[in-house]
């Protein structure tokens, strides 16, 4: 399979995990989501108080720099931790 199609099956994977990761765990997969779909963060950092908000932007501007072919293939690794973790 190709990166790009371990990638979709990965997303797809995620999605019907048996129990939910833990936070540290679904900001990781985001952070890698975000920069292997749109690359570089784009946005402007949130509010002080908007607390989930600034957690996704944080957890997706520290993935600044990192290819998008390396962030999709650290997406479907982190996946397949979480499968062998939670179960599918």
């Amino acid at each position: 399979m190709s990166l790009q199609e371990n990638f979709d099956k990965a997303v797809e994977n995620v999605k019907v995990l048996k129990s939910t990761p833990s936070d540290a765990d679904l900001l990781e997969i985001y952070g890698l989501y975000k920069q292997a779909t749109v690359g570089d963060c784009n946005t402007e950092k949130p509010g002080l108080l908007d607390f989930k908000g600034k957690s996704k932007w944080e957890a997706w501007n520290k993935r600044k720099d990192t290819p998008q072919e390396a962030a999709k293939q650290a997406y479907v690794d982190k996946v397949q931790q979480l499968i062998e973790k939670h179960g599918l």
